[in-house]
């Protein structure tokens, strides 16, 4: 696969979904990957990327910031708090808020750095233990809570069970999302993202796809 191929199918998938060319972001995950694979992307013009890890895009995104304009990174792994400053300072947009001391930190650093990235509320739509998100009878509360502290919620995230129908998820996702005024649904990754667009994905995250299999070693 490659970039060209990859957009080429998202833009296929919003025509059959009957959805405005372009309302699906194609977010580039860039974890693990080495950075001669990401330059070579961000040579090919693309511009939003994701990573997993606060210390893994601090060491590789602001050399690349500096090389490439307008650069967009979120973050859509799993956010600890005592990183929450350095993650505020890095990323467009944090995917994974997924709990109140979380949701309290980014407030607080917000007054503070007087800005916030774009925040989505992390949902566990399979309710799985070893999974981060909040459970979907939680998330009413919590998008209201977030809310209260001023934070800019834009919209949910999740990641289905390998095991389960994906479109159940994302069904579920929008429909928090509906009934909570938000617009924003970060749902779909590389096996998929055609599937998410057609249950409304505003946000697909997509690896391996476009870089090649990441090498953990």
């Amino acid at each position: 696969m490659s970039l060209t191929e990859i957009t080429a199918r998202l833009r296929k998938a919003e025509e059959q979904a009957g959805r405005a060319i372009g309302s699906t972001q194609l977010i580039a995950v860039s974890k693990v990957q080495p950075n001669e694979r990401v330059e070579a992307v961000l040579s090919e013009g693309h511009r939003l990327f994701g990573e997993n890890k606060v210390q893994e895009a601090a060491g590789k995104w602001p050399d690349f910031r500096e090389q490439f304009d307008g650069v967009n990174v979120h973050l859509i792994g799993p956010l600890q708090t005592n990183k929450a400053r350095q993650a505020m300072q890095l990323f467009e947009a944090i995917h994974s808020v997924d709990r109140p001391k979380l949701a309290h930190t980014l407030a607080r650093l917000a007054q503070e750095l007087g800005h916030c990235p774009d925040l989505f509320v992390q949902v566990n739509t399979g309710a799985e233990d070893q999974k981060a998100g909040v459970l979907p009878s939680e998330a009413d509360a919590f998008i209201a809570e977030c809310r209260s502290l001023d934070l800019p919620v834009q919209g949910l995230m999740c990641i289905p069970p390998v095991e389960e129908e994906a479109s159940l998820h994302f069904t579920l996702l929008a429909k928090i999302a509906a009934r909570n005024d938000l617009t924003g649904l970060s749902m779909g990754m590389s096996s998929d993202f055609e599937k998410a667009v057609s249950f409304g994905a505003t946000h697909v995250r997509v690896g391996s796809a476009i870089f090649g299999a990441r090498d953990y070693g």
